[in-house]
């Protein structure tokens, strides 16, 4: 018989999930509902409303996605490209790359725009290319969280408006702890994840589409007059290559008309609620100016301890932070000893940064005085063990000059 589920704590100060907070678990343990039931429809309306605010928009498509972020950004790209369409695709981590290999399952046609890892692609590249390939769609990662980067997307909008292209953004790691306008932007479909900045569990992705991306997705069916049936389907055209993914239909779903597409994860839709209603509580300028400074702490920490930050730091994100691994530091038994004896969590990287740097996240509830001195004193610790020359005690003073400065 296996026993009663009893994790140790961990303080998850990676690159993503973090640690939930506790109102977002508390809202996970309330009774289930039909998932027609006019509570549960209040209760999808009502997250629509609150994302809409979180996201910065009036697009009246802003909704979730059951999965976990990358389900989102699969169903964006699976409804917005057919097969030989062109898109541009912006990449200067893993997770650009991620958006390239599903375009190219799509079948798009993809040119990739790219900068080394540590820095961010440039404005006239963009351009140029989208000039000169005429794209469908322009899709980029907001804050990738591989290099700790963030690609400045506030000329993007006006590059695709120019070119009559559409601009996807995956904002996984960034809605919450970073600002996401996604109006002011121009953006056509922004996705997240709850797990990082919004302070929840992984498993639902909010979602928001203009209408201009809202009418092409509909357009994809080949049906006059807005929203398509199930008694649509021989009228159909270009259908997409998913049924779970197809974005027209889970809008059905998610419309007025509650079309049934699938069973809606009930507790997922409460702790996204929740999550929204933590950002609206605080405030959207008060929460990114709190994962500033937690981030801006953690750097400054890092910095007395004698590490190198990773990157381009004119371009780093507010919420995780890269450090180059000392040469002759074992970078993953640190990390082993951070979660044994420690109980905190950070991360390590992939490709070419793979045992090159470590990742620390400062994210959602996360994002605290108390848990940036408590993980720089235990790295601190850890490092003394491994011979690597600091001054004791410098890193969490280093932070708390740091917060005092913001006073």
């Amino acid at each position: 018989m296996f026993s009663e589920l009893d994790p140790p704590f961990r303080l998850l100060m990676g690159p993503g999930p973090v640690n939930a907070h506790p109102r977002v678990l508390r809202a996970m343990s309330v009774p289930l509902l039909g998932q027609f039931d006019p509570q549960m429809t209040t209760y999808m309306n009502e997250t629509m409303a609150l994302y809409r605010a979180v996201f910065e928009t009036d697009n009246r498509w802003t909704f979730l996605i059951d999965g976990t972020a990358r389900a989102a950004i699969e169903a964006s790209l699976v409804s917005l490209l057919a097969p030989g369409e062109a898109v541009v695709v912006l990449s200067s981590g893993r997770f650009g790359l991620l958006l390239r290999e599903i375009a190219e399952r799509c079948g798009a046609v993809v040119t990739l725009v790219e900068a080394p890892w540590g820095e961010v692609v440039p404005a006239a590249e963009i351009e140029a290319a989208v000039a000169r390939v005429k794209p469908r769609v322009v899709a980029t990662v907001h804050g990738d969280t591989s290099t700790t980067m963030a690609q400045p997307i506030e000329t993007l909008g006006d590059i695709c408006a120019r070119h009559s292209a559409l601009l996807y953004v995956d904002a996984t790691a960034t809605l919450g702890g970073m600002r996401v306008p996604v109006d002011a932007w121009g953006a056509d479909i922004v996705t997240a994840g709850l797990q990082k900045c919004l302070a929840g569990p992984p498993g639902i992705a909010p979602i928001t589409i203009s209408d201009r991306a809202a009418a092409h997705i509909f357009s994809r069916r080949h049906v006059e007059g807005g929203i398509a049936t199930a008694a649509d389907a021989p009228a159909r055209g270009a259908r997409i290559g998913s049924n779970y993914f197809d974005l027209a239909m889970v809008m059905d779903y998610w419309s007025e008309r509650r079309l049934n597409h699938h069973t809606e994860a009930s507790s997922m839709l409460y702790a996204a609620r929740e999550c929204a209603r933590l950002i609206l509580e605080e405030g959207i300028e008060a929460r990114v100016a709190r994962h500033r400074a937690a981030g801006e702490a953690m750097a400054a920490g890092l910095r007395a301890m004698g590490l190198t930050l990773y990157g381009d730091q004119g371009h780093k994100m507010f919420n995780v932070v890269g450090i180059e691994i000392p040469a002759g530091v074992p970078g993953e038994a640190v990390r082993s000893e951070m979660l044994d004896e420690f109980g905190i969590e950070i991360g390590t990287s992939f490709g070419p940064l793979a045992g090159r740097i470590w990742r620390i996240g400062t994210m959602g509830y996360n994002a605290r005085r108390d848990a940036v001195l408590t993980t720089l004193a235990a790295l601190e610790a850890v490092l003394r063990g491994h011979g690597f020359a600091l001054v004791s005690g410098a890193a969490v003073d280093a932070a708390r000059a740091h917060y005092a400065g913001l006073s």
